[in-house]
Protein backbone atom coordinates (compact mmCIF):
# COMPACT_ATOMS: atom_id res chain seq x y z
CA UNK A 1 0.00 0.00 0.00
CA UNK A 2 1.08 3.20 -1.08
CA UNK A 3 0.54 5.97 1.39
CA UNK A 4 2.09 9.66 -0.90
CA UNK A 5 -1.80 10.86 -1.44
CA UNK A 6 -2.03 10.94 2.36
CA UNK A 7 1.26 11.68 3.34
CA UNK A 8 1.12 15.06 0.83
CA UNK A 9 -2.56 16.34 2.86
CA UNK A 10 -0.66 15.76 5.90
CA UNK A 11 2.26 17.40 5.60
CA UNK A 12 0.58 20.25 3.72
CA UNK A 13 -1.47 20.91 6.94
CA UNK A 14 0.98 20.51 9.32
CA UNK A 15 2.60 23.84 7.47
CA UNK A 16 -0.82 25.58 6.85
CA UNK A 17 -0.22 25.64 3.32
CA UNK A 18 -2.73 26.00 0.38
CA UNK A 19 -2.45 23.51 -2.29
CA UNK A 20 -1.11 26.28 -4.89
CA UNK A 21 1.70 27.43 -2.26
CA UNK A 22 2.51 24.01 -2.45
CA UNK A 23 2.55 23.32 -5.84
CA UNK A 24 4.35 26.94 -6.44
CA UNK A 25 7.12 25.84 -4.04
CA UNK A 26 7.63 22.53 -5.96
CA UNK A 27 7.49 24.16 -9.23
CA UNK A 28 4.88 21.89 -10.82
CA UNK A 29 1.55 22.74 -11.97
CA UNK A 30 -1.79 22.73 -9.23
CA UNK A 31 -3.60 20.64 -11.58
CA UNK A 32 -0.76 17.85 -11.11
CA UNK A 33 0.01 18.64 -7.73
CA UNK A 34 -4.19 18.13 -7.27
CA UNK A 35 -3.97 14.68 -8.61
CA UNK A 36 -1.27 13.56 -6.63
CA UNK A 37 -2.90 14.65 -3.03
CA UNK A 38 -6.30 12.57 -4.76
CA UNK A 39 -4.80 10.01 -5.18
CA UNK A 40 -5.36 10.02 -9.08
CA UNK A 41 -1.97 9.43 -10.16
CA UNK A 42 1.27 8.38 -8.75
CA UNK A 43 3.87 11.02 -8.59
CA UNK A 44 7.24 9.42 -11.27
CA UNK A 45 10.45 9.11 -9.56
CA UNK A 46 11.89 12.80 -10.78
CA UNK A 47 8.63 14.35 -9.04
CA UNK A 48 9.27 12.24 -6.47
CA UNK A 49 12.71 13.73 -5.89
CA UNK A 50 11.47 16.96 -5.53
CA UNK A 51 8.97 16.54 -3.11
CA UNK A 52 11.42 14.56 -1.19
CA UNK A 53 13.46 17.72 -1.20
CA UNK A 54 10.64 20.33 -0.21
CA UNK A 55 9.75 18.28 2.76
CA UNK A 56 12.88 17.07 4.21
CA UNK A 57 11.18 13.33 4.07
CA UNK A 58 13.33 10.58 2.27
CA UNK A 59 11.02 9.06 -0.57
CA UNK A 60 10.68 5.35 0.91
CA UNK A 61 8.80 7.09 4.02
CA UNK A 62 6.58 9.34 1.97
CA UNK A 63 5.67 5.94 -0.44
CA UNK A 64 5.03 2.97 2.58
CA UNK A 65 4.93 4.47 5.94
CA UNK A 66 1.71 6.75 7.20
CA UNK A 67 3.30 9.73 8.43
CA UNK A 68 0.13 11.15 10.36
CA UNK A 69 0.97 7.85 12.91
CA UNK A 70 4.30 8.58 14.26
CA UNK A 71 5.97 11.28 15.47
CA UNK A 72 8.46 13.20 13.17
CA UNK A 73 10.30 14.92 15.76
CA UNK A 74 11.39 11.47 17.18
CA UNK A 75 12.76 10.60 13.83
CA UNK A 76 16.44 10.09 13.19
CA UNK A 77 17.50 13.31 10.38
CA UNK A 78 20.40 12.32 8.02
CA UNK A 79 23.17 15.28 6.85
CA UNK A 80 21.42 16.08 4.03
CA UNK A 81 17.99 16.43 6.13
CA UNK A 82 16.63 12.74 4.87
CA UNK A 83 14.37 10.95 7.60
CA UNK A 84 14.65 7.50 8.19
CA UNK A 85 13.10 5.33 11.06
CA UNK A 86 12.76 5.97 14.71
CA UNK A 87 16.03 4.92 16.67
CA UNK A 88 15.18 4.23 20.17
CA UNK A 89 18.11 3.98 23.24
CA UNK A 90 17.98 2.53 26.51
CA UNK A 91 19.25 4.31 29.76
CA UNK A 92 22.66 3.64 28.63
CA UNK A 93 22.77 5.53 25.21
CA UNK A 94 22.72 2.27 23.89
CA UNK A 95 20.54 1.52 20.31
CA UNK A 96 18.04 -0.72 21.39
CA UNK A 97 17.11 -3.73 18.95
CA UNK A 98 13.41 -4.64 18.13
CA UNK A 99 12.89 -8.35 17.88
CA UNK A 100 10.12 -9.71 15.49
CA UNK A 101 9.55 -12.69 17.22
CA UNK A 102 8.02 -15.83 15.05
CA UNK A 103 4.80 -15.30 16.43
CA UNK A 104 4.39 -11.78 14.79
CA UNK A 105 6.21 -12.18 12.00
CA UNK A 106 2.96 -12.68 9.89
CA UNK A 107 1.34 -9.17 11.38
CA UNK A 108 4.72 -7.42 10.15
CA UNK A 109 3.82 -6.40 6.85
CA UNK A 110 1.16 -4.68 7.87
CA UNK A 111 2.55 -3.56 10.79
CA UNK A 112 5.21 -2.66 10.23
CA UNK A 113 4.37 1.31 9.94
CA UNK A 114 1.89 1.18 13.11
CA UNK A 115 3.62 3.19 16.03
CA UNK A 116 1.47 0.59 18.42
CA UNK A 117 3.15 -2.62 17.14
CA UNK A 118 6.08 -1.15 16.85
CA UNK A 119 6.40 0.21 20.29
CA UNK A 120 4.70 -3.47 21.66
CA UNK A 121 7.81 -5.25 20.64
CA UNK A 122 10.29 -6.58 22.79
CA UNK A 123 13.80 -4.78 22.40
CA UNK A 124 17.20 -5.55 23.52
CA UNK A 125 20.35 -3.70 23.52
CA UNK A 126 24.00 -5.39 21.86
CA UNK A 127 26.45 -2.22 22.30
CA UNK A 128 29.49 -4.25 20.23
CA UNK A 129 26.91 -3.78 17.21
CA UNK A 130 27.36 0.09 16.79
CA UNK A 131 25.36 3.03 15.96
CA UNK A 132 22.65 2.33 13.07
CA UNK A 133 18.54 1.30 13.15
CA UNK A 134 18.50 -2.06 14.14
CA UNK A 135 16.29 -5.22 14.45
CA UNK A 136 16.01 -9.09 14.53
CA UNK A 137 14.23 -10.81 12.28
CA UNK A 138 13.46 -14.82 13.12
CA UNK A 139 14.43 -17.02 9.97
CA UNK A 140 12.47 -19.90 8.65
CA UNK A 141 13.45 -22.48 6.19
CA UNK A 142 17.01 -23.96 5.57
CA UNK A 143 18.02 -22.19 2.17
CA UNK A 144 21.26 -19.83 4.52
CA UNK A 145 23.17 -22.14 6.17
CA UNK A 146 24.52 -21.85 8.75
CA UNK A 147 21.64 -19.88 9.98
CA UNK A 148 19.48 -22.98 11.24
CA UNK A 149 16.02 -22.86 11.31
CA UNK A 150 14.13 -20.57 13.51
CA UNK A 151 16.85 -18.60 14.44
CA UNK A 152 17.17 -14.68 14.34
CA UNK A 153 19.51 -12.52 12.44
CA UNK A 154 20.16 -8.86 13.14
CA UNK A 155 19.85 -6.36 10.23
CA UNK A 156 20.82 -2.35 10.00
CA UNK A 157 18.03 -0.40 8.36
CA UNK A 158 19.23 0.73 4.31
CA UNK A 159 18.13 3.82 4.02
CA UNK A 160 19.46 4.34 0.53
CA UNK A 161 19.19 1.57 -2.47
CA UNK A 162 22.45 2.76 -4.06
CA UNK A 163 24.43 1.24 -0.88
CA UNK A 164 23.56 -2.08 -1.07
CA UNK A 165 26.68 -4.35 -2.19
CA UNK A 166 26.53 -8.09 -4.32
CA UNK A 167 27.80 -10.84 -2.52
CA UNK A 168 26.57 -9.43 1.19
CA UNK A 169 23.30 -10.41 2.77
CA UNK A 170 20.43 -8.69 3.44
CA UNK A 171 16.32 -9.07 5.11
CA UNK A 172 14.32 -8.13 2.61
CA UNK A 173 10.53 -6.92 3.41
CA UNK A 174 8.34 -7.36 0.41
CA UNK A 175 4.72 -7.06 -0.51
CA UNK A 176 4.94 -10.61 -2.10
CA UNK A 177 7.14 -12.78 0.13
CA UNK A 178 7.02 -10.63 3.69
CA UNK A 179 9.84 -11.59 5.29
CA UNK A 180 13.11 -12.74 2.74
CA UNK A 181 16.69 -13.29 3.91
CA UNK A 182 18.68 -13.67 0.93
CA UNK A 183 22.39 -12.90 -0.29
CA UNK A 184 22.55 -10.59 -3.29
CA UNK A 185 23.66 -11.18 -6.73
CA UNK A 186 22.92 -8.84 -9.69
CA UNK A 187 21.56 -5.13 -9.06
CA UNK A 188 19.27 -3.86 -12.01
CA UNK A 189 17.88 -0.61 -13.12
CA UNK A 190 14.34 -2.51 -11.77
CA UNK A 191 15.29 -5.34 -9.78
CA UNK A 192 17.51 -7.26 -8.02
CA UNK A 193 18.70 -10.88 -8.10
CA UNK A 194 18.85 -12.84 -4.82
CA UNK A 195 20.61 -16.21 -3.50
CA UNK A 196 20.40 -18.44 -1.08
CA UNK A 197 23.56 -19.84 0.27
CA UNK A 198 21.84 -23.30 0.02
CA UNK A 199 22.90 -24.45 -3.52
CA UNK A 200 19.71 -26.52 -3.59
CA UNK A 201 17.58 -23.30 -4.13
CA UNK A 202 17.60 -21.16 -7.24
CA UNK A 203 18.30 -17.58 -7.61
CA UNK A 204 15.43 -15.47 -8.81
CA UNK A 205 14.57 -11.71 -8.92
CA UNK A 206 12.83 -9.17 -6.48
CA UNK A 207 11.30 -6.26 -8.66
CA UNK A 208 12.14 -2.97 -6.69
CA UNK A 209 9.00 -1.96 -6.77
CA UNK A 210 8.14 -5.19 -4.51
CA UNK A 211 10.40 -4.09 -1.96
CA UNK A 212 9.65 -2.37 1.43
CA UNK A 213 12.45 -2.12 3.00
CA UNK A 214 15.96 -3.40 3.09
CA UNK A 215 18.20 -4.35 6.25
CA UNK A 216 22.18 -5.63 6.15
CA UNK A 217 22.87 -8.49 8.11
CA UNK A 218 24.99 -7.76 10.65
CA UNK A 219 24.61 -10.78 13.42
CA UNK A 220 22.99 -14.01 13.80
CA UNK A 221 21.22 -15.62 16.86
CA UNK A 222 21.38 -19.13 16.63
CA UNK A 223 19.23 -21.36 18.21
CA UNK A 224 20.69 -25.25 17.84
CA UNK A 225 21.29 -25.93 21.48
CA UNK A 226 17.79 -27.35 22.95
CA UNK A 227 18.26 -25.36 25.97
CA UNK A 228 17.95 -21.95 24.35
CA UNK A 229 15.11 -23.43 22.27
CA UNK A 230 12.25 -21.47 23.70
CA UNK A 231 8.73 -22.71 24.32
CA UNK A 232 5.45 -20.58 22.63
CA UNK A 233 5.60 -19.48 26.56
CA UNK A 234 9.02 -18.53 26.93
CA UNK A 235 10.27 -14.65 26.23
CA UNK A 236 12.24 -13.86 23.35
CA UNK A 237 14.18 -11.46 25.00
CA UNK A 238 15.37 -14.43 27.79
CA UNK A 239 17.10 -15.90 25.09
CA UNK A 240 19.04 -12.75 23.87
CA UNK A 241 19.71 -12.14 27.51
CA UNK A 242 21.05 -15.40 27.96
CA UNK A 243 23.46 -14.90 24.72
CA UNK A 244 24.75 -12.15 25.99
CA UNK A 245 25.49 -12.58 29.14
CA UNK A 246 27.28 -15.60 27.55
CA UNK A 247 29.15 -13.10 25.63
CA UNK A 248 30.13 -11.27 28.46
CA UNK A 249 31.84 -14.16 30.20
CA UNK A 250 33.78 -14.44 27.14
CA UNK A 251 35.25 -11.17 27.42
CA UNK A 252 36.27 -11.83 30.75
CA UNK A 253 37.82 -15.06 30.45
CA UNK A 254 39.94 -13.21 27.51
Amino acid sequence: MLYISDNLKWLRSKRNLSQQEVADGMALPLDRYKKYEYGKNTPPAETLVIISRYYHISIDLLLTVDLRKISIDNLMQLDDNRIVLPITVDQDGNNLIEIIPHKAQAGYLSGYAETEYIENLQQIALPFLGLGKMRAFPINGDSMPPHTNKSFVVGKYVDNLGEIKQNKTYIFITFSEGITYKRLGNKNDDSVTVISDNIIYSPYEIKLSDILEIWEYVCHIGRDDAKLLPTESDSVKEMFLELKRDIHEIKLKK
